[in-house]
């Protein structure tokens, strides 16, 4: 059994045009594989891994807490940065998370999926303010609020990093 996180369209549909429901347990037949031409059910023990196949920033998409069990296929992309993530033969829909509990379990997080999540999820204006008011001191995080939440894109531009040259007198 995995707990972890599944993202849909709006209304729960996947990007296949299956609708899910919640409370509800799925399956497939066959070999479990991972990947768009897989077969199973894609879910991800990381939150905001579950970006990675959804536009969060400009369509409505719904996070649900799921059980996957059964057999199943791990993937890890490394060189992306994608980790846990499954193909599963059953899978369970726990709940529908809502924005609130989506950016507390985020909040919560640190760094690195921070940054993840901010890469790939609109923030509301008062939600960005509680970003910025949490990680005030996070260069890292507050760089990637600028780039990816408000458009800087000077912000990891060569000319933005202070540099220090030695000169021989």
């Amino acid at each position: 059994m995995i707990k972890g996180y599944k993202c849909f369209n709006k209304n729960l549909i996947n990007r296949y045009g299956m609708s899910f429901e919640v409370g509800m347990t799925y399956s497939v037949d066959g070999d479990i594989r991972f990947g768009n031409n897989g077969n199973g059910f894609h879910m991800c023990t990381n939150l905001e891994d579950t970006l990675r196949y959804f536009d969060g920033f400009n369509t409505e998409i719904d996070i649900c807490e799921v059980i996957g069990s059964g057999n199943f296929v791990l993937f890890e992309d490394n060189y992306y940065g994608y980790y846990d993530m499954y193909s599963v033969e059953k899978i369970k829909i726990i709940k529908r998370l809502s924005r609130e509990e989506i950016i507390n379990i985020i909040l919560s997080s640190y760094e690195f999926k921070v940054i993840r999540f901010i890469q790939g999820y609109k923030l509301l204006p008062q939600e960005l303010e509680l970003f910025k008011i949490k990680f005030a001191n996070n260069t890292s995080i507050m760089n990637a609020i600028s780039y990816y939440q408000e458009g800087n894109l000077d912000i990891y531009s060569e000319s933005s990093y202070p540099r220090t040259r030695k000169k021989n007198l």
